[in-house]
């Protein structure tokens, strides 16, 4: 089939899946007034690739059929290059707000798929070809991926399996003629009633003893025993003008839980291989998804630093407290694109004939990212101070009555309207101080893991040959 159109991806999601929202179980995500916002706006990313098929289109290599560019599993630094181009595009689309556009998951099994070599070490060779296989489906079905790779927090005390007696973590029941049943809980499901499919693969090690956990999987969301129990929708109707981000952005995030759900032998990745399960994620994973992730925050650091800049232009906010804020937010928009860039100019081959960017600077994204973003949208907040909170509704302005007093005490400096000031300062509020502006606080600072535990992880693999020889140097100098 190839790259779908929206229409094509809004049909696919009209399945039995079991899906709550709200204490409702939602018989079709794309009505829904909870999440209808959404799942359109995600067709408009599915037909973006169509309106730019130069930048967002490839051939499959081996059917010759079109596919998004964020499936090819890069070969070169042309590659990596061309893969920017497209990533780029999606993430102008939705501004970076939200964090799980398919591309994400796209590019994460085109990199397992490429280093095949890793999931089919110690005696995994068929799991390996299982994941190549799902892979090719997934390119050519143009599947919506969602995953859910975090064990529910019960008792911190306790290692994450072990907690509820180990009944809780996702693990493996029996065997059956055809595949394997699991049951247990996963969080965070993001993205999940845009998904056709779920992945489940590794996000942190388990012990020696608990290989019944070490599973890697895909299954579709429809699967007889999948239940998703979406958290409070943040969505808040279709009007645009009031809610910019809100009518449309909230991508969701569900608690997921499998009731004895029967996974087939050929969607199986990892079935209790422990030393795979382990190591599997610990070379090629992260700087190759690092690129989407950091594309994404990339962007999304630009426009509130462009945003930030047409709140100060609005009220004619020239003060040295202003300018100051914006240029540290410029900082930060513009690091982030210097890291990406490099990696991307330093990338090589990490094995299989696969190239990654190189991942020391978006190691080093991954802990500043969590507290760069908050600070995004706290400078957002103090720029825009109690205009925020001064924000008539299009109805108000469109008011025979309110209307002219509006445009009368609400213009904005050097002649802007009532209007666009709302327009301008609603904008901020929806992305950086509603409930979705919140939401995505929050999941900035967690989604890669906390700034503290990659801070940890950046220094245990950091490269130190250059610094270290340095160092040596006038450690071994003798004395004249």
């Amino acid at each position: 089939m190839g790259a779908r159109t929206g229409e094509q991806f809004l049909k696919s999601l009209r399945d039995g899946r079991e899906l709550w929202v709200d204490g409702e179980r939602v018989p079709d995500p794309t009505a829904h007034p909870a999440l209808a916002g959404a799942a359109h706006l995600l067709a408009e990313v599915f037909d973006l690739q169509h309106a730019h098929p130069a930048a967002c289109l490839v051939p499959d290599p081996e059917t010759g059929e079109p596919i998004n560019v964020s499936h090819l599993v890069p070969r070169s630094r042309a590659d990596l290059e061309r893969r920017r181009k497209c990533l780029e595009r999606i993430a102008e689309h939705t501004v970076g707000v939200m964090g799980r556009t398919p591309d994400y998951m796209n590019v994460t099994f085109a990199g397992f798929a490429g280093r095949d070599d890793e999931w089919g070490a110690f005696g995994n060779e068929a799991g390996a070809a299982h994941l190549v296989r799902f892979q090719q489906e997934l390119r050519r079905r143009d599947i919506a991926l969602t995953h859910t790779i975090i064990h529910p927090t019960v008792d911190k005390s306790l290692p994450d399996v072990a907690a509820g007696g180990g009944e809780v973590a996702l693990h493996k029941v029996e065997e059956t003629a055809h595949g394997i049943v699991v049951s247990g809980a996963r969080i965070l499901a993001t993205l999940a009633p845009f998904a056709n499919e779920i992945a489940v693969y590794p996000g942190h090690p388990v012990p020696p003893d608990g290989a019944r956990y070490a599973l890697a999987f895909s299954i579709p969301v429809a699967t007889p025993g999948m239940r998703f129990l979406c958290r409070d929708s943040l969505s808040r109707g279709a009007n645009r003008f009031d809610h910019p981000f809100s009518s449309r952005f909230d991508e969701q995030d569900a608690f997921v839980i499998f009731d004895e759900v029967e996974v087939p032998r050929e969607r199986i990745f990892i079935d209790g291989n422990i030393e795979v399960y382990n190591r599997v994620l610990m070379t090629g994973w992260y700087p190759n998804v690092m690129q989407q992730t950091m594309i994404r925050a990339q962007t999304k650091l630009e426009f509130a630093y462009a945003l930030g800049c047409r709140m100060a232009e609005t009220i004619g906010d020239k003060g040295q407290a202003t300018l100051e804020l914006l240029g540290e937010l410029l900082g930060y928009a513009e690091l982030t694109r210097a890291a990406v860039r490099t990696a991307e100019a330093e990338a090589f081959e990490w094995g299989n004939g696969v190239w990654f960017p190189n991942g020391a600077p978006l190691a080093q994204l991954r802990h500043f990212l969590p507290v760069w973003m908050p600070r995004a949208n706290e400078i957002l907040r103090l720029i825009g101070s109690h205009n925020l909170l001064a924000t008539p509704t299009q109805s108000q302005l469109a008011d025979p009555e309110l209307g002219p007093l509006l445009a009368k005490y609400l213009q904005g400096a050097g002649g802007v309207s009532a209007e666009q000031r709302t327009r301008v300062f609603r904008l901020a509020w929806d992305f950086a101080a509603s409930a979705l502006g919140s939401r995505g606080e929050q999941y900035e600072r967690f989604y890669l893991a906390s700034a503290a535990r990659n801070r940890v992880l950046a220094h245990m693999f950091a490269p130190r040959d250059r610094g270290q020889k340095l160092v040596d140097r006038f450690l071994e100098e003798k004395d004249d």
